[in-house]
């Protein structure tokens, strides 16, 4: 190993120390002293409750651990965004878990919350996948409440495809293990099944406060809306449980009948381990964005047996096109090559070893139409993201880019088998598009801890908007210094660096993780797993193409 690939791991290793350390923070919810008081209430907090539900001996993964992270200071924070979600198998089945977090504001819902409840959906709805809500939150955040209410992604949208997801058949199971207040508690009374605790949990549209406001009437909360309430005289729930651990056991028992399901059909076999080091991953991806690395490099240390076949190897040498197998299923890989290198008899151009990462005409070509042979063949696509955007220039422009990249882009929007997004290094600008960035519909995106997203690098967006600052100084007459052109230009891309974090992207669910890059194979496999329950219903076609 070279020196470069030691400085490589021990700063990669160093982003996932940082990366651990962030989810053991986020993981505490509202912090220990509201899990004690929890706990005294006899209630197991959101995360004991999945993992109680979940098979402990199956892999499981999460989804939008960062949400809200930084977002919501002056309102004392929202870590995970007041709830968590999870994927995981249930009695062997794989299921959706949607808990709100009750150490966090009550679980209340933040602005986020309700976006990470729609992505929990979303999720389930494009899989078919089963899922489970356990209720315990105190409603809409009112603070924020013109920001989480009245429109078509807020609040409201959840009940909606509470309905859409009956109309499908999708199995939907509500455990009410706290409070259920207001519009929320339509959600599990539109769910197939409801089970609700004695004494912990309660239903009502109106508290006991509220009621006596409103009509005069005085009443407790637990005759109002209690577990005997409902499950006796309302009827508006099915199961009463005297304790959590006995709410989520009926769920286990409930799921365990459900019978199976239609499949894609999606290919699979026997798995087999990369046959070259996975750990080598951190030694691999450089320290700086900017410099190069060997894409194939990575594709052997994700794939089965380290074996891929490479479709037009020696054309349009910035993106590579590979069919794999990744834990047993087939897949199609569409990655970004930062390093390119002229081989003896290949027409590899001089701007392209230059520009590696860079999507070409011909590179777009290659893409546009091994997407459309994965759709052929029914094959899963997985999208290796480290790129920087579309070749500019004259020659490009005269060359159709902007055709070509379109091409591209219309055969990711109109792909019919499940596409799954690795953003490992930079997602910039069209690039993100065209490598099925979240607009794209990817099943899942996440990313390493190396990887960063926005219109532009922080360098390039610093030097842009710099120019466009000492204009508008001079303008003014002021007369700027090299030290005060230095001293805005740091200021800038400060600002602009930190939005181009994965963190920041992850709080605002631009992808649905951060993850380990050892981790990668699992959460493509289960993501596979997950789109199988979904037959594909519609035939790949790309529309009026301008070929």
């Amino acid at each position: 190993m070279d020196i470069n690939f030691n400085k490589n791991e021990d700063h990669n290793k160093l982003l996932l120390s940082e990366l651990k350390k962030r989810l053991a923070k986020v993981k505490l919810g509202g912090g220990e002293k509201s899990i004690e008081k929890h706990h005294g209430k006899g209630k197991m907090t959101a995360r004991e409750r999945i993992d109680y539900l979940l098979d402990s001996k199956k892999e499981s993964i999460e989804i939008g651990a960062f949400a809200g992270e930084d977002m919501y200071e002056e309102h004392g924070g929202c870590p995970s965004g007041g709830v968590v979600v999870k994927i995981g198998y249930i009695k062997g089945k794989q299921c959706m878990v949607v808990a709100n977090d009750a150490t966090v504001k009550a679980g209340a819902w933040f602005p986020i919350t309700g976006k990470k409840n729609l992505r929990a959906q979303e999720i389930a709805i494009e899989n078919k996948l089963p899922i489970i809500y356990l209720v315990d939150s105190a409603g809409v955040y009112l603070p924020m409440q013109d920001e989480i209410f009245p429109d078509k992604e807020h609040f409201g949208r959840i009940f909606r495809n509470n309905a859409i997801m009956s109309s499908m058949g999708i199995t939907q199971i509500a455990a009410v293990m706290g409070s259920c207040v207001a519009g929320g508690a339509y959600l599990p009374i539109m769910s197939d099944e409801a089970l609700i605790v004695d004494k912990t949990g309660s239903i009502f549209l109106a508290g006991s406060y509220l009621v006596k406001a409103a009509i005069g009437e005085t009443i407790d909360n637990e005759t109002l809306g209690g577990a005997s309430t409902h499950c006796e005289i309302s009827g508006v729930t099915d199961y009463k449980a005297k304790d959590d651990k006995h709410a989520l056991d009926t769920i286990k028992n409930l799921i365990d009948k459900i019978g199976d399901y239609d499949k894609a059909g999606f290919n699979r076999v026997d798995s087999k381990k990369p046959k070259e080091k996975q750990e080598d991953i951190y030694g691999i991806i450089p320290k700086s964005r900017a410099d190069q690395y060997d894409m194939y490099e990575i594709i052997k240390r994700l794939v089965d047996n380290s074996e891929y076949d490479e479709y037009k190897a020696g054309y349009g040498k910035t993106i590579i096109t590979c069919y794999a197998r990744i834990d047993g299923w087939a897949v199609g890989i569409v990655a970004n090559q930062r390093h390119i290198v002229k081989t003896k008899g290949a027409k590899t151009k001089p701007a392209e070893m230059q520009f590696g990462g860079v999507i070409y005409n011909d590179s777009a070509d290659k893409a546009t139409r091994f997407i459309a042979n994965c759709n052929q063949k029914k094959i899963p696509l997985v999208f290796l993201q480290d790129v920087t955007g579309f070749m500019v220039g004259s020659k490009s422009e005269h060359g159709g880019i902007i055709k070509d990249g379109a091409k591209m882009v219309n055969a990711v929007s109109n792909s019919v088998v499940p596409k799954f997004t690795v953003v490992i290094g930079n997602s910039y600008g069209a690039g993100n598009y065209a490598m099925c960035g979240k607009a794209y519909d990817p099943r899942l995106i996440f990313a390493w801890p190396s990887a960063e997203l926005a219109v532009m690098s922080g360098n390039s967006a610093a030097k842009v908007l710099l120019q466009i600052e000492t204009a508008s100084l001079k303008k003014k007459g002021e007369t700027i210094t090299k030290e005060k052109e230095e001293e805005l230009f740091n200021k800038i891309k400060d600002r602009y660096d930190k939005q181009v974090s994965p963190y920041y992207a992850a709080a605002r669910l631009w992808t649905d993780a951060i993850i380990d890059p050892l981790d990668t194979r699992t959460w493509i496999s289960m993501g596979i797993e997950a789109a199988n329950h979904a037959p594909i219903e519609k035939p790949f076609n790309m529309g009026v193409l301008q070929v």
